[in-house]
Formats: C-alpha cells, sequence, structure tokens
C-alpha cells in the first residue's frame, strides 16, 4: 500500500477517485458521521456536515480510533443504541426523536494535564443546530517577538531551521491501542517547543473555549525549494506544562493546492495558511494559549529533502481561532443512554501481551531512535480451538542534522494454529530515503510449520515529487 501511495504525490485521479468532497451531490441518502478527538479521521465529520445537502447529523467525542461504546478516553456513551434509533427512524419509520435533536453534537474538552494515555477525558457535552454555526465567531491573535495578542507588532523577522526529531512528543497520529493496552498520545510539549518558534498569550483573564479549525496565516520565507512547516496549540498551565491542542501541518510546496505543487523561490515572503484539525477545548482562566511552529514533526511526517531554514515575519502572521461562547442550552441536552456491548469471545490467554514505547538518543551519532514492541499475546478461541499469536515491532530512526537519514522499519509475525495445522507469516519493510529519491524494501516469508513455503521480496525507488 505505501508503493501505490507514493507513486501518487499529487492528488490526482487516484486520491479523487475514492473522495467525497469531489461531488458531495453525489451522496443521497442520510448521513450520521462520527469521530472521535483521539482519532485520526475527526475532521471528516466537519467537512461532511457543511458540504452535505442531505439529512445528516454529527458526533464527536474524546475517542480514539475505536467504536463510541467501548473507545477510550472516556466517557463512553450508549452507541449501539444511538445507532438504532437512528436506523428505526430512517429504515422503518419509527418516532426516535433523533432528527428533532441538534445536527452536531461534540465533548468539549477540558483542561488536563499532558500524559500519553487517559482513562477519561475531563468536558462536557454541547450541541450546535447547524455547521458551520453561527454560535462560532472568529479571534484574531498576532505573532509577535514570542507573543500572542490582541494588536500587531513590529514586523519582526524570526527564523528556525528545527531538528529533525522535532515531534517526538507529538504521540501516534491515529491512536488504536487506546483500549487501556497502550499509551499513545502527545506527551509534554514542552520537548519540541525548544526546537520552535513559540508564541504565547498572556495568561488568559477568563475562560475561553473553541470549537471547530483553528487557523494559522503566516508570513514566511525559506533558504530551499521545499520545505514543510508544522503548527502546533498548546495549552499551558501556569508551571508550564504544554498539552497538545490540535495541530496542522502543510508541505510548502502544495501552498496553492495539491493538484500542482510547485517549488520555492528562495528568500521569497510567502503567505501560507495551516488549518490544523477541529477540536473542541476549554482554556481555563490562568492559563495561556501557545502556538508552537517548526519545519519537522517526526515520526507523524515523513522530513523534507533537505534541511529548512524558515523565516517567519510577526507584523503579518496570526492565529484565528474559533470562538464559542459556552450556552445555556447545552445543559438541557438529552443524555446518552449507558454503554453497552455484546458478550465478548470466549478467549484464553496462553501469553499476555503488552506494548512497550521508547526512546533514545545516540550521543557519538545523534541519531534519534523511537521504538514500539506490540506483543498481543498468544490467544486460544475457546470455540474453535485456533490459537492466534501476533507481534508487531516498529522503528523510527532519524539523525537530528540529516533528513535523508530517515528510517522507518516494521516487523510483523502472525502465527495460526489449530490441532496439528500451524502456519506462520512473517513480513519486514523498510522505507528510507535520499534527497531525490523514496527506498521502499519488503519481504514476506511464509511458513507450514517449520518449513518456509513461500517467499518474496520487493525493491522499490520511486521519486521525490517535491516532497
Amino acid at each position: 500500500m505505501i508503493v501505490s501511495w507514493l507513486s501518487h504525490q499529487r492528488r490526482d485521479a487516484f486520491w479523487k477517485h475514492g473522495s467525497v468532497c469531489e461531488d458531495y451531490s453525489v451522496i443521497q441518502c442520510p448521513v450520521y458521521a462520527v469521530g472521535g478527538w483521539a482519532d485520526g479521521y475527526s475532521n471528516a465529520v466537519f467537512r461532511m456536515l457543511a458540504g452535505l445537502r442531505v439529512p445528516r447529523k454529527g458526533l464527536v467525542g474524546p475517542w480514539g480510533h475505536g467504536r463510541p461504546h467501548f473507545a477510550v478516553p472516556g466517557p463512553q456513551i450508549g452507541f449501539l443504541q444511538e445507532c438504532l434509533r437512528w436506523w428505526d427512524h430512517w429504515l422503518k419509520g419509527k418516532s426516535t426523536g433523533i432528527m428533532d435533536e441538534p445536527m452536531l453534537r461534540l465533548w468539549m474538552q477540558h483542561s488536563v494535564a499532558p500524559a500519553p494515555f487517559y482513562q477519561e477525558r475531563p468536558g462536557r457535552w454541547i450541541a450546535e443546530p447547524q455547521w458551520p454555526s453561527p454560535n462560532v465567531s472568529t479571534r484574531a491573535l498576532a505573532l509577535g517577538a514570542g507573543t500572542l495578542g490582541a494588536v500587531a507588532g513590529a514586523d519582526a523577522a524570526l527564523v528556525v531551521r528545527s531538528p529533525q526529531s522535532t515531534g517526538i512528543a507529538g504521540g501516534e497520529w491515529c491512536p488504536f491501542g487506546l483500549g487501556g493496552v497502550s499509551e499513545e498520545l502527545p506527551l509534554d510539549q514542552r520537548i519540541d517547543d525548544g526546537n520552535s518558534l513559540a508564541f504565547d498569550t498572556a495568561a488568559l483573564s477568563a475562560d475561553l473555549e473553541i470549537a471547530g479549525a483553528p487557523v494559522a496565516e503566516l508570513d514566511i520565507s525559506t533558504d530551499t525549494p521545499t520545505g514543510l512547516v508544522a503548527v502546533r496549540l498548546s495549552d499551558v498551565a501556569p508551571e508550564g506544562a504544554a498539552t497538545r491542542v490540535s495541530y496542522g501541518v502543510l508541505n510548502l510546496t502544495h501552498r496553492e493546492g495539491h493538484q500542482a505543487p510547485s517549488a520555492l523561490e528562495a528568500h521569497k515572503r510567502y503567505r501560507v495558511r495551516v488549518q490544523l484539525n477541529d477540536i473542541a477545548h476549554h482554556f481555563p482562566a490562568g492559563h495561556r494559549i501557545r502556538l508552537a511552529v517548526s519545519t519537522a514533526y517526526w515520526p507523524i511526517i515523513w522530513p523534507s529533502p533537505e534541511p529548512t531554514t524558515l523565516t517567519l515575519f510577526t507584523g503579518t502572521s496570526s492565529l484565528v481561532l474559533p470562538v464559542r461562547a459556552p450556552r445555556s442550552d447545552d445543559a438541557a441536552l438529552t443524555p446518552f443512554e449507558p454503554s453497552e456491548t455484546a458478550p465478548p469471545l470466549a478467549m484464553s490467554a496462553l501469553r499476555k501481551g503488552r506494548i512497550d514505547r521508547s526512546l533514545d538518543r545516540e550521543i557519538v551519532t545523534g541519531e534519534v531512535e523511537f521504538r514500539i514492541h506490540r506483543d498481543d499475546g498468544r490467544v486460544r478461541n475457546d470455540t474453535t480451538g485456533t490459537i492466534i499469536d501476533y507481534t508487531k515491532q516498529h522503528s523510527y530512526r532519524i539523525r537530528d542534522d540529516d533528513p535523508s537519514s530517515a528510517v522507518s522499519e516494521v516487523v510483523v509475525t502472525i502465527k495460526l494454529e489449530r490441532d496439528d495445522w500451524r502456519s506462520e507469516v512473517r513480513t519486514r519493510c523498510t522505507w528510507r530515503c535520499t534527497r531525490s529519491d523514496f527506498l521502499v524494501d519488503t519481504d514476506l516469508d511464509v511458513f507450514e510449520r517449520e518449513q518456509r513455503v513461500f517467499c518474496r521480496s520487493w525493491a522499490n525507488v520511486i521519486g521525490r515529487d517535491l516532497v
């Protein structure tokens, strides 16, 4: 799959054919779009509510990549009952009241200390009768010399060239293992803030809530024809801990769109728009809002072909926040029913699973390695007797001074057995790069019992297209 994706580095027919945004009118049926703030796909909920013209609803909770009746962070809801209300209304014509409720329901996340895992995410449910909502207004904060404020200051030129490991505190792009198994959420952002340009408001004199997509309007220049900018919005507590609220990234050669990217002209000023992920968040009084800008965001984003020095001009750069005033009718929302789930399969654990995540820095070479060892254990389906054994090792390596040193390697082993049948599949995929090419090497080995019955290797070289 990665080879197919890398073979289409522009927005061409490969991407368009499966994208509903190309023509929302082709969707003729009612739509209920559901997402989670910790998931990688929640922005689609807001785009679909704005673009569709059919009866529609949206729901975004605090969850990771899982169903709302079991996903974490909690609270979980009675999602199966909610689905039944939807299907009963549209398929059976029953009066369930679901279309009498607001179009969009969101979990307004309250401020928490940064942590890689939350069992529950504090907050409250809010609702909007339509999206985009007239209840959300924009507030622009001007970037100054390390400041965010209501009034633009002098046009200072601030320079940043982030170490290539910047972003190592970003967590997973799309957390899958949040079922109490793995810690995949962002760490304290101070780890990355020191490698970025950081802009802080003064301590807030009153609570501030946002709902929607923050946008960074940046006036920049670079010294290279390619480059990227990563923008992070954080909630900074009085003692200094920084919790990431949202983020956005832009390949600067795609500044005018993804279909026809163009190289940058060195030292020419460009105005770029970086839209961050949609979010609903409560900043409490006494906290500060921070915008951090970096030229790397590893390993969520593959590095640019060469190190980039970015100059940001503060006088015409700003952060635009989607501010929402609390509404009294939020408290009157009908609560969701309690979570219900089907009885789990009868399984016996023959080896307990675990996930280990570690970060190492080699002092001599300067290489930073982020490792994930995932062991789902060895379990037996008590109904069929089938035994499943799954392990995965993922490594991200990079040197701070060399983007061409980036390496992503994944090794997966799957074993299946029952009675006298035993099979095993081993795969290894290594992704590397030069300034001009992506290099993807893949190995596949298949075993019956202990005998290898199939093997194949692929070596792919794919030219970089302003990426």
